[in-house]
């Protein structure tokens, strides 16, 4: 008899599997499927940033970083977030270099979680939230918001959702997966509420790049958000660069100095190249990631008139580049849905209520994808909804 499911983490052991990649998986082996469930960009990272990665090759770059980073990096990152959110870190001990947004998210979490406390997550969410706050020894509260407020939370919600527990919210703007984007007016709401109960935000402003209908407010730049919050972001989504695997996260130094203790025995330090590849990024590559933009702004607005002129309603996404109809009409459960229009028409996309219970009745398309493939998924979805009216 096999004991080895004896000796794992309970935890662990408990944790679902994501919900998104078994889609993925029964994808994989089909051919001619048009994938609208990956959240990546369908462009290739800028020349000069890759052009800069391999001649910190050639240079012999190959060893560690310091803990945090390269300095010469924290000092870009620190320059960029002063230039375009107008809020302050110092290089020397406010910004840590990380693998990934993914990995900002988890020492954030683990840096301020002591068991059982409480973090509300804002769904429907991205899928990692729930179980990184598991496994730092946390309890997630979620709060479901709906499609009647642009999958947005009310001051209400929040309100009623604190307890003597909570110490932190969760928030996403611009928001994996419905696109919403929270307005100024609506943050400071938000910062009103957490000051009131001496919360900390967590504020993953991954998609902060791709903001296209109002300019995008971090919530650190807020008064008196600062020292409260925790900014974690990245280059995967605005610049295109997904498969380096370069976050940071920016915060007042007791929390980085926190943080960066779990950094340094689990993660030692992010990759070297890909640090050098990011100076370049962030001194020459918003030209690129404003190219980009516009044509996700363009691919938007086609594939959401296009959703809602099928019958699948869908809000207007703020930014990032997911779209998130309803799909309601057609009596399927989102799981339903996803796996016969994989089945009958070859068209990824993901099932709502992997982001949460609010997320049931709705699916994740991702239109970061050329527009001929947007076009011919919109083909074989009107076939797939006129077969069911």
């Amino acid at each position: 008899m096999n004991q080895t499911k004896n000796y794992l983490s309970k935890a662990v052991s408990e944790l679902k599997p994501s919900g998104i990649r078994r889609f993925f998986d029964l994808a994989a082996g089909m051919e001619g499927v048009i994938s609208l469930g990956v959240g990546e960009p369908d462009f290739v990272t800028s020349w000069s940033v890759r052009e800069a990665a391999i001649l910190s090759l050639e240079q012999g770059y190959t060893s560690y970083t310091a803990n945090a980073g390269l300095l010469e990096l924290r000092e870009e990152i620190s320059s960029y977030m002063n230039k375009n959110f107008q809020v302050d870190y110092a290089p020397a001990n406010e910004i840590i270099v990380t693998v990934g947004a993914s990995q900002a998210i988890d020492i954030a979490l683990r840096a301020i979680l002591d068991p059982n406390d409480e973090v509300i997550i804002l769904e429907p969410s991205f899928v990692s939230y729930g179980p990184l706050v598991h496994l730092a020894g946390g309890m997630p509260v979620p709060i479901q918001t709906t499609k009647e407020n642009d999958f947005k939370v009310t001051p209400k919600q929040l309100e009623e959702a604190i307890t003597t527990r909570t110490k932190a919210i969760m928030i996403c703007s611009p928001n994996n997966p419905t696109g919403s984007v929270y307005l100024d007016k609506e943050l400071r709401e938000i910062a009103e509420i957490a000051e009131k109960y001496n919360l900390v935000i967590l504020s993953d402003e991954i998609y902060a790049e791709l903001s296209y209908d109002e300019s995008y407010t971090s919530l650190a730049s807020l008064p008196g958000l600062r020292e409260r919050t925790i900014v974690i972001s990245g280059f995967s989504k605005g610049f295109a660069m997904t498969g380096w695997r370069l976050g940071y996260v920016c915060a007042p130094s007791e929390f980085c100095e926190a943080m960066i203790k779990i950094h340094q025995y689990a993660m030692m330090c992010a990759p070297t190249m890909a640090q050098h590849a990011a100076i370049e990024a962030l001194r020459n590559g918003h030209g690129d990631v404003a190219a980009m933009k516009n044509s996700y702004r363009h691919r938007r607005n086609y594939f959401t008139t296009s959703l809602n002129e099928m019958g699948l309603t869908c809000h207007n996404p703020g930014g990032a580049f997911y779209a998130f109809p309803s799909i309601e009409s057609t009596g399927l459960t989102s799981e339903q849905f996803a796996e016969a229009l994989l089945m009958e028409e070859k068209v990824a996309v993901v099932p709502g209520n992997v982001f949460g219970e609010s997320g049931e009745g709705h699916i994740r398309c991702s239109y970061a994808s050329s527009m001929e493939q947007l076009q011919e998924a919109v083909k074989r979805m009107n076939r797939f909804i006129d077969r069911r009216k």
